[in-house]
């Protein structure tokens, strides 16, 4: 592996665990030429999946991308990386099993969505509106309805 500050490829393995998801092994290197240390993962290689985008163009699944979007809807919200790490693991694995070679790019967001959903209602709402392209506030509305009430909204429970 080559470091990402200095470029070097002289490092070595501090620590290795498999992921919280058990479909890789986490690596924590140290590079020894100027001592960062960083993460690398290792997963078994599979038939790649492609992703059919809307333009009907076709690109190579990349996890990374979907962990993105997921960080950016997650922005200054008290979401863990690691929950978001946790939900692209389910949403690549979800995807690996209904899908053979190839995946609609909706399909994809539409996981995303489910996975936000029951992460953060905002983080939710925030992807959802770049994702489905809300036009204007009535779009908003639609959505922050069907999520129903918010348990802060519900009022204590007279349980």
């Amino acid at each position: 592996m080559r470091c990402q500050r200095c470029k070097e490829d002289h490092d070595r393995v501090v620590d290795s665990r498999t992921s919280a998801d058990s479909r890789a092994i986490r690596r924590r290197r140290e590079c020894l030429a100027c001592g960062l240390r960083y993460t690398t993962y290792e997963r078994v290689e599979s038939t790649p999946l492609r992703v059919v985008k809307k333009n009907g163009e076709r690109v190579r699944f990349d996890r990374d991308r979907i962990l993105t979007g997921m960080v950016i809807a997650c922005e200054k919200l008290d979401v863990s990386l690691e929950d978001l790490e946790l939900a692209a693991g389910r949403i690549e694995m979800a995807l690996q099993e209904e899908y053979d070679r190839e995946v609609p790019s909706p399909v994809i967001g539409n996981y995303v969505m489910d996975e936000l959903r029951g992460l953060h209602q905002v983080a939710y709402v925030r992807f959802a509106s770049v994702y489905r392209e809300f036009k204007d506030a009535d779009e908003f509305r639609r959505e922050l309805e069907d999520l129903g009430p918010s348990p802060q909204a519900a009022g204590p429970s007279k349980a």
